[in-house]
C-alpha cells in the first residue's frame, strides 16, 4: 500500500531524513521506533503527503502521492496527528462524525459507524459533551474514533498512545492491530517498545 524509496528530506541546511526505503503492505501494522529526533514523525508526515520529500519517492497504491487530490487522498489514508488537542467547542459525537465528511461512503452507514467507533474507544457516554471539556486522553480517543470512521485502507498514527492511561493504550493498539488484520495498512510512531513488540507485525528502527 505504501512504498518509500530512497527518501530524503532537507530543510535549509538540516538533513532530517536520508535515503530511507520502506514498504508497508496491507494487512500489517508497522511501528516506527527510535530516539527523539530520529525522524519518525517526519517520515510519517511524508507518508501522509503533508510534505514532499526533497529526494526519493513516496507511493500510495502504486501512485506518487503528489498525483492525488485532497479528496482522493482523504479516501485512501487517515491520519492521527501527534497533537490531538481539540480546539473547537463541538459535541464529541460531531467531532467523530467529521471523519465521514470528505468520504464517498454510504450515508445510511454514518451513524452506525460513529457509534461503533465511539464504543470501541469508550467515549460513547461522552457523546453530548463539549469537546473542549475533555481530558487529554479523552481527546486523543475522540481523535482516534474520528480517524477510524474515515474507513480508509491506510491508517497513520503519530504517537497515538502518548496521552493515554495503560488500559486505553492497550485497547487502542489492539484496535489498530485488528484493523491491520482485516487487511488495512497501519503505520504508527511509537516510543513504548513493549507495546510495539506486542502489537506490531514489523518494527522499523530509525537512527
Amino acid at each position: 500500500m505504501l512504498e518509500i524509496e530512497d527518501v530524503s528530506l532537507r530543510i535549509d541546511d538540516r538533513e532530517l531524513l536520508r535515503d530511507v526505503s520502506l514498504a508497508c503492505p496491507g494487512g500489517s501494522l508497522t511501528a516506527l521506533i527510535g530516539p527523539n529526533g530520529a525522524g519518525k514523525s517526519t517520515l510519517l508526515g511524508l507518508m501522509a503527503g503533508d510534505r514532499a520529500p526533497t529526494g526519493g519517492a513516496v507511493r500510495l497504491a502504486g501512485r506518487p502521492l503528489a498525483e492525488y487530490g485532497v479528496r482522493e487522498l482523504a479516501g485512501l489514508r487517515a491520519v492521527m496527528p501527534q497533537d490531538s488537542v481539540l480546539r473547537f467547542a463541538y459535541r464529541v459525537d460531531d467531532v467523530v462524525r467529521m471523519g465521514r465528511a470528505l468520504r464517498d461512503l454510504p450515508p445510511e452507514e454514518d451513524e452506525a459507524s460513529v457509534h461503533t467507533a465511539m464504543a470501541e474507544v469508550e467515549i460513547a457516554p461522552l457523546a453530548a459533551r463539549n469537546a473542549l471539556t475533555l481530558s487529554g486522553g479523552e481527546q486523543a480517543r475522540t481523535t482516534f474514533a474520528r480517524v477510524r470512521v474515515q474507513s480508509t485502507p491506510v491508517l497513520l498514527l503519530d504517537e497515538p498512545t502518548a496521552a493515554l492511561d495503560l488500559r486505553h493504550q492497550e485497547r487502542l493498539l489492539s484496535l489498530a492491530a485488528d484493523w491491520a488484520a482485516a487487511g488495512h495498512c497501519v503505520v504508527a510512531v511509537m516510543h513504548d517498545l513493549n507495546l510495539a513488540a506486542a502489537h506490531a507485525d514489523h518494527l522499523v528502527l530509525l537512527d
